[in-house]
């Protein structure tokens, strides 16, 4: 089961993220309260060892601005989370990186379908933080796709039975507030997702 732990803010963060056997790790650059300059990007995404994709989170900005960040930060792979249009991801597919759509359960469910290398199916109402129906989309998405929202280390691996992706992914629910991760909580997660 592949697992992207998301909205990393410090290198003690990104540090637990690695030692606990995630895949992927999400570092934001976007309205949110996990939110970090480009050169806080760039100074963690460096700390990560090649075999952790780095992934720089991006919600509602223009291509242009999105692929300025990637570069400078040098993650491996750029997150559009939300209802970009498909000409987005076509923008920046000449980057080198791989490209990860995020949407709620109402958008096209295919992977792939706008070019992109990882799906994230998350919650209505992303970054809330709440459980949502995961069984809704059991047997829906397609492809490379990560279950997100509302999950936890005493849920996951219920949301991963009700719902059966290929990879899960967790921000909040391995925080004790917003944006400060715990790595106890991570290890937990981890557990729970692989134990």
């Amino acid at each position: 089961m592949y697992v992207k732990i998301c909205g990393l803010t410090d290198p003690g963060q990104v540090a637990a993220a690695v030692e606990a056997g995630a895949d992927a790790v999400g570092l934001v650059m976007t309205r949110s309260p996990r939110r970090i300059t480009v050169e806080k990007a760039a100074a963690l995404a460096a700390l990560v060892p090649a075999r952790v994709l780095t992934v720089g989170v991006f919600r509602g900005e223009d291509p242009e601005t999105v692929r300025a960040a990637a570069l400078a930060s040098g993650v491996r792979a750029v997150q559009l989370h939300g209802r970009h249009p498909h000409g987005d991801f076509t923008a920046l597919k000449d980057l080198g990186v791989r490209l990860v759509r995020a949407v709620d359960a109402e958008a096209d469910l295919r992977c792939g379908a706008f070019d992109e290398d990882l799906l994230i199916v998350d919650a209505p109402h992303a970054g809330s933080g709440l459980p949502w129906d995961w069984a809704a989309v059991r047997g829906r998405p397609s492809g490379r796709w990560l279950l997100a929202g509302g999950l936890d280390p005493a849920n996951v691996a219920g949301a991963i039975a009700d719902a059966e992706p290929w990879g899960v992914d967790v921000s909040s629910g391995v925080e004790t507030s917003p944006g400060v991760k715990d790595p106890a909580l991570i290890r937990a997660f981890m557990k729970a997702v692989r134990g």
